[in-house]
This record gives C-alpha cells, sequence and structure tokens, in this order.
C-alpha cells in the first residue's frame, strides 16, 4: 500500500475539475483512481462535486429537486446571480 498523507490528496483534488471533464492526462487518472480506490474522503468529494455539477446543470424546466432545496443550493454555492437570471 503506499503512503497515504493530506498532502498527496490535496495534490490530486486539485486535478479533480479536469478528471470530472475528462481532460486529464491518461497516466494522472490512473495515479487519481488509484487514491480514490484507498481514501474515501476523496471518494466523497469526488461524488459530491460531481452530483453539485448535476444539480447545477439541470434545466430549471425540469428541475430533479423542490424548487426550495433548488434555491437554498444555488444561495449555499453563492450562485444567486446565476438563479436570478435562469429564473426570469
Amino acid at each position: 500500500m503506499t503512503e497515504h498523507t493530506h498532502t498527496t490528496c490535496e495534490e490530486l483534488l486539485d486535478s479533480l475539475s479536469a478528471y470530472i471533464d475528462g481532460a486529464l492526462a491518461p497516466e494522472l487518472c490512473r495515479e487519481l483512481e488509484k487514491h480514490l480506490a484507498e481514501c474515501n474522503n476523496c471518494r466523497v468529494v469526488l461524488n459530491t462535486t460531481k452530483r453539485t455539477i448535476d444539480l447545477v446543470q439541470t434545466p430549471l424546466e425540469k428541475p430533479d429537486l423542490p424548487e426550495d432545496v433548488r434555491e437554498r443550493l444555488f444561495k449555499r454555492l453563492n450562485l444567486d446571480d446565476y438563479l436570478t437570471r435562469k429564473s426570469k
């Protein structure tokens, strides 16, 4: 088993966006996936990030969560401007 440190988590999570977008180099992708297999905390961050992206990208016409929950989420994520523009 490889050494697991918080520094490793921070370094790999810096690449999380590129990983989710499919833009991460294959060797870094394998390294990140190996780390995710061993680190529950980073898996939680990955899953939460993916779900947040899905929620934000859900069309307003067919949100998959109640409107009040969606509004609270957008406000919590400081996306008030986005919520206001889209709902007009």
